[in-house]
């Protein structure tokens, strides 16, 4: 039987495998991450239909600047042009869009669109949609350290709930579920403070492969999981 007090509110996604995918189709390495952008839109929608309050996503990492040029050219005018693609989408279904990570080093046209997404969605109340975009775990942690050394008083008593609020995904709830495609079976660094507990499924299905049926079995297995959070 599965255990129904497994309440599913955060799914997260390590979305991977467009890379490969190209190749094993004979594309350009770019129309693998345009692919998988599409499939990003449709199944996070699915997802929230089902109920699920928030979906988060490691779609650029701080680690990606490293790749080609001409491929982060093509991941930074991507995220424009899908964030005004899609954003209609989002809206019309209550959706608020974030992104969590650095906004240092980002092109200004990119910083813009995010903005744009932003401002636009921020009264929407049906779900959030967390984008982790210049985002890196560690760095995630020492900034949130950083910035608490230099806005909190020295006497107060820095627990789990005071150091929170200094973190990109501050309004974020823990991870409940985390799926990881492309038969990859490591974090890479994604969401360390709130994956500390979350139940971890990988699939070697390549991200733009991905249908909705693979994120149902997922689902299905965490419901049946029991979460015992160390005790």
């Amino acid at each position: 039987m599965p255990n129904t007090k497994n309440e599913l509110k955060h799914l997260a996604l390590i979305l991977d495998g467009n890379r490969r995918w190209a190749k094993q189709n004979g594309l350009p390495v770019i129309e693998g991450h345009r692919k998988g952008a599409e499939v990003f839109k449709d199944i996070a929608l699915q997802i929230f239909d089902k109920g699920v309050k928030v979906v988060s996503a490691y779609v650029f990492s701080t680690e990606n600047w490293q790749r080609a040029k001409e491929e982060v050219s093509f991941l930074m005018n991507l995220v424009i042009k899908a964030t005004e693609k899609y954003l209609d989408d989002f809206k019309e279904k209550n959706i608020k869009v974030i992104v969590v990570g650095s906004r240092d080093n980002i092109p200004d046209n990119v910083s813009l669109a995010i903005n744009k997404v932003e401002t636009a969605t921020k009264s929407n109340n049906g779900g959030t949609l967390a984008l982790c975009f210049n985002y890196g775990g560690k760095e995630e942690i020492l900034h949130a350290a950083q910035q608490l050394i230099q806005n909190e008083d020295r006497s107060i008593n820095v627990n789990e709930t005071v150091f929170e609020r200094y973190l990109y995904s501050a309004e974020l709830p823990p991870i409940d579920l985390l799926i990881r495609t492309s038969g990859e079976k490591r974090l890479s660094g994604f969401m360390l403070w709130k994956a500390a507990y979350a139940e971890l499924y990988f699939t070697d299905t390549l991200w733009p492969d991905i249908k909705m049926q693979d994120i149902d079995k997922a689902i299905a297995d965490y419901h049946k999981r029991i979460r015992r959070f160390g005790t």
